[in-house]
Order: structure tokens, then sequence, then C-alpha cells
């Protein structure tokens, strides 16, 4: 008599899915990830082992842009650890612009890091609030924290998504409580731009698949840091696409934001493109990124 067939355990069935090549890997490896990010208690050891191998493939530039998009997602769920914050050196980028040298996030800023400063009391600390932003903050206005756990809004909302969603008041007040601020467009633009005057941050032409722009049909912001010829030679990501930001110019009424996102298309991720919107507007796309004097 032949011996029963034993089903496979999830860790025989994780290793057969991490022998696999590259490309035929990525799909059971994200629903793998799924599964155990669905899971009460699933074995850390079987997490790291799938968090390890996302990681691998997304730095191997695997698959299409919406098999990276997945696979950051599934990362965001089970924790990302190319993450950092603004505590972390490592979280800054050094630029020598043209007015001297300053810092600026390698990545916008994200859901985690923006819903940890909420939960820890942020929108009731005055001293990084503004007298324009406390006077919004207390208008009776909803904030950021009415609208994020939304049922509709959970795919916008994954944690190592930049946060978006997010007025010019709330952005300026996080970045504040940072010992931080936004950038201005001119820094900005020199970031994406560099010496070499780029107009894009990985050159030109615009291309395809270099960026989570409209073009794209992706439908949503996507993890930071997945498409990798959206970022400049010092390692500062998403500059293109993925999400719009909002920057320090304007005035009282309106506020400056470079528009280059998910939902826009590839003529907005040009560097010196720009819009001109009411510092109280929240988007979809629209996000923003820290920088810091140096």
């Amino acid at each position: 008599m032949s011996a029963p067939v034993v089903p496979p355990t999830p860790t025989s069935a994780l290793d057969d899915i991490l022998a696999l090549p590259a490309g035929k890997r990525i799909d059971p490896l994200v629903e793998h990830g799924f599964a155990l990010a669905r899971a009460e208690s699933p074995p850390l050891a079987e997490v790291e082992a799938v968090v390890n191998g996302l990681v691998e493939l997304i730095r191997q530039c695997a698959g299409s842009a919406r098999q990276r998009m997945a696979m950051g997602e599934v990362l965001g769920l089970l924790g990302d650890p190319r993450l950092r914050v603004p505590e972390d050196p490592a979280y800054w980028a050094t630029i020598d612009g043209p007015s001297g040298r300053f810092l600026v996030g390698r990545f916008p800023v994200t859901t985690a890091e923006f819903r940890s400063w909420v939960d820890a009391g942020g929108y009731d600390d005055d001293a990084c609030w503004s007298a324009a932003g406390r006077a919004w903050r207390d208008s009776g206005d909803r904030r950021w924290s009415d609208l994020a756990d939304a049922e509709d809004v959970a795919p916008l909302v994954i944690p190592n998504q930049p946060v978006v969603g997010v007025n010019w008041f709330e952005a300026e007040a996080y970045a504040a409580s940072k010992k931080a601020r936004l950038l201005t467009l001119e820094e900005r633009r020199f970031v994406v731009r560099g010496p070499e005057k780029r107009p894009y941050p990985w050159g030109e032409p615009f291309g395809a698949g270099n960026a989570n722009t409209r073009e794209e049909v992706l439908g949503k912001p996507c993890a930071v840091g997945i498409f990798y010829s959206d970022r400049t030679p010092e390692g500062v990501w998403d500059l293109a696409g993925n999400v719009a930001e909002w920057c320090a110019d304007g005035t009282d009424d309106s506020k400056v934001i470079h528009p280059g996102s998910w939902q826009q298309p590839s003529m907005a991720a040009w560097a010196k493109a720009l819009e001109m919107i009411a510092p109280t507007v929240r988007s979809a796309d629209l996000g923003f990124r820290l920088a810091r004097d140096g």
C-alpha cells in the first residue's frame, strides 16, 4: 500500500514558491503574503521570508507595474523594511543646491508616518501649528483622521503608500513636528533636475513604465519606491508620479503643488510643472515630502 499523501505545510509551500524563477515567483508569493496578512497569528519566520523575498524582487525590478504594485501592498501589510522615519539619518538625502545644502526625504511622507503622528496627538500639539493652521484646525472642518478610516478609502491608506488626502495645513504641522518643513518649488525642481537639468528624475524621454502616472492605468497610489526609474542619482524617489506634492510656496489663499501623480498624465510629471490650489483642498492623489535646512 502506498503511503498517504500529506498536504504541504505553509512553510514547505513557501519553500516551493521561493525556488521558482523570478518571473513565476511573483504572483504566488503575493498570494501567500496576502494570506499571511489575513491570518490572526502568522508565523514570524514565514512573514520574514515573504518580506525578504518581495524586497528582493522589487529591487530586481521584476514583474509588471501592476505586479510591483501588488508586491508593495503586501509589504505594506506585513511590514516594509525599506521605510525609515524622520529621526533616522537614512530617511534623508543631502542635496547641494544653488542656494545651499539642504536635506530632502527620500520618499514622500507615508501613511504609516502620518498616522503615527495623528495617533500620538498631533492635532492637539499647538507648537507645531501655525496661526493659520490653528484657525483651520479649530474651524470644525473635517480632519484627515475623520476621513482615513472610511471603508471606501482603504486602498488609499496602505501603510507604505504616500499619505494622501492631507491638506496644506496638516502637511505644514506634520513637518514642523519633525523639525522639518515643506520643500520650496525651487528646491523640488533642483532635486529632480540636478546640475544636468534633467526634465525627469531619470533623464529623458518620459518613456513608458518609468513612473506611476495615468498612462500606467494602476488606478491608485502604489507603495513608495516601486518605480525604480522614478528616482534621482541621490536616491530621492517618486518625484514624477505616484502622488502630487504640496510645496511651501504660495499665498494665504493659494498654495503651489507639483501635480505629477497616478491620476495625471505624463505632462504633469515634468520637473517644471506646477498648479496653484487652495490650502484646504484634499485629493486622493495629493501628498507631501519633508525638507530640512542643511
